[in-house]
């Protein structure tokens, strides 16, 4: 794959059925004109094209000796203009600030904060719809384990993503 003078966005890999699951609830409440990547949890937001080579290299190592994170999905929470679920994971978490501490002078404000783990399920519409689904998903959530399964890089391309590559944890 040919770099790219692209920023590079950092998630998380759900498992398979929690990537359906939120996927489905994604397509189903998010602006369909707006829906143009499949659900996903984002740890880093903007990292440097100029660094791919580094960034590679220390998720690689990351996953090659880190296990699956523990993760749960805790509750919903209200954005305002939309819904998302959010996750509890100190494991995740920590790996996160392990990769932060190695980019350190790579990130942006947005990428220096410590994240609030989530999924987005529905955003960019009016407070009362957001509301409305908040109310009408919080009758029967309860929090459940979630699994993570590994890391992937992307290139943002001004809307859709293009994958640089996964890497399962394997440790």
């Amino acid at each position: 794959m040919t770099a790219l003078n692209k920023p590079i966005i950092m998630t998380a890999i759900m498992g398979q059925q929690d990537l359906a699951w939120a996927d489905a609830l994604r397509r189903q409440y998010y602006p369909a004109e707006r829906n143009v990547l499949p659900a996903h949890i984002t740890l880093f937001h903007h990292l440097p094209p100029q660094a791919l080579r580094e960034i590679k290299q220390a998720v690689k190592e990351m996953t090659q000796y880190g296990a699956p994170p523990v993760t749960s999905l805790q509750r919903l929470i209200h954005l305002g203009s939309g819904v998302a679920y959010e996750l509890h994971s100190p494991d995740l978490l920590e790996m996160r600030m392990e990769l932060a501490d190695r980019f350190h002078g790579l990130l942006v404000a947005q990428d220096q904060q410590t994240p609030r783990l989530h999924i987005t399920v529905q955003n960019k519409v009016s407070a009362k719809e957001a509301k409305e689904l908040l109310t009408r998903l919080s009758l029967d959530f309860e929090p459940r384990p979630f699994q993570i399964k590994g890391l992937a890089l992307h290139y943002y391309m001004d809307g859709p993503w293009q994958s640089i590559g996964e890497w399962p944890f394997r440790g």
